[in-house]
């Protein structure tokens, strides 16, 4: 029986309220860069759309129960090869390029849709589920059981990486990455070999920035790296040399954010050209019309989001759910820290949307998504007398 004095409410409202508040945000920041940049469509309107096609899905989504998500995780992530695999063969007519990328579908009624930004919850079930199936077969740990568990998470994160990046569409293979590197670490696998690998990635990440300065024909040949790319780091390095081309977007983002100070020059006051305001640089208009006050909020939001995500990790005995919070937690993570960072000159640019509050129905799907999982875990959660949970 359910203990009375154990019942809690099924819908985990203080990650509702910082939704709430995210969609607040990214409704008010696109209003005012669709005044600023004066935009030939109606982005407002499209935001305010997706975020109710959003808040369908996470109703959803919170219906499926661990059990349910462990049946359908091999199918989920089967559907998200074949959406990726046909959008490489696919034809322009219905998969565009854009920017060199052929990351999105053309989808009538909706415009685009990138199939990426879905699958990466999709992989985050699969290596959920791997791990599970894993620790559930080899009950005894020893260093070649883990061994073999990391062999079996880096083959699942391997195809859909591999596809992501024939788009190419560096960004969001970075984000997989970062999706199986955030869940290896709370895996179980031993520190013997955790410690190799992240002190191995990091070398790995040092010769990679090396030939891309002074090597890059290598990587254009054997990793099929395209120009535009490199241009992005040096753009990164001294955007005062690409001011003109590659560097524009950085030296007035910087501009923008340093022109808004502590309190910001007031909403819809927008004096410097932000290309892409409305998506990949959206920090960069809060920070010239609320400053330093407003810039901290949204960051303080992404603070409370990880802190209701990561509750629900450490309240739920179920270890499946354990590790998918701990993939949506690396994926989000990751996105405010490339995001931000980019927008204020400590990474590279790479396309990488803010979560929740840049426009784009792909993104805002898939971010819905993963937060469906999370309100699952509140909604099927049963605390029993003896302390068991379903």
């Amino acid at each position: 029986m359910t203990s009375q004095k154990g019942k809690t409410s099924k819908i985990d409202y203080g990650l509702v309220l910082t939704l709430m508040l995210m969609c607040l945000v990214s409704l008010i920041s696109i209003y005012g860069a669709q005044k600023a940049g004066q935009l030939d469509e109606n982005y407002l309107v499209k935001q305010v759309i997706w975020y109710v096609v959003g808040v369908c899905i996470i109703a959803v989504t919170i219906h499926f129960d661990s059990d349910q998500l462990k049946k359908l995780s091999w199918y989920l992530y089967a559907f998200g090869i074949v959406l990726l695999g046909f959008l490489i063969i696919a034809p322009e007519s219905i998969a565009h390029v854009t920017k060199g990328q052929k990351s999105w579908f053309t989808v009538p009624f909706m415009g685009t849709f990138q199939p990426s930004e879905v699958v990466k919850v999709f992989v985050i079930i699969a290596l959920a589920r791997t791990i599970v199936d894993h620790h559930d077969k080899y009950l005894i740990k020893t260093v070649k059981t883990d061994f073999w568990l990391l062999i079996k998470l880096g083959l699942v994160a391997a195809l859909p990486l591999a596809l992501i990046m024939q788009q190419p569409d560096l960004g969001t293979s970075l984000v997989i990455v970062s999706i199986l590197l955030g869940i290896i670490f709370v895996s179980g696998i031993t520190w013997k070999l955790l410690l190799p690998i992240f002190g191995g990635g990091g070398l790995l990440a040092g010769i990679i920035l090396y030939f891309v300065i002074w090597m890059p024909q290598i990587l254009e040949k054997y990793l099929h790296v395209k120009p535009y790319q490199f241009n992005r780091i040096y753009s990164w390095l001294d955007p005062y040399k690409y001011k003109s081309d590659s560097g524009y977007q950085l030296i007035n983002s910087l501009l923008a954010i340093g022109s808004g100070q502590t309190l910001g020059k007031g909403f819809n006051i927008s004096e410097v050209d932000i290309p892409e305001r409305q998506t990949d640089f959206i920090f960069s208009m809060i920070g010239e019309n609320f400053g330093f006050i407003g810039a901290s909020v949204v960051v303080s939001l992404f603070f409370m989001l990880i802190y209701h995500i990561t509750k629900a990790s450490l309240e739920t005995k179920n270890n499946f759910y354990s590790y998918i919070c701990a993939g949506v937690i690396a994926m989000i993570t990751f996105h405010v820290f490339e995001n931000i960072g980019m927008t204020i000159g400590l990474l590279p640019i790479t396309g990488i949307p803010l979560p929740f509050i840049s426009y784009g129905g792909s993104s805002l799907m898939g971010n819905m998504l993963a937060i469906g999982l999370i309100f699952s875990i509140r909604y099927h959660y049963k605390k029993y007398m003896f302390g068991t949970e379903k």
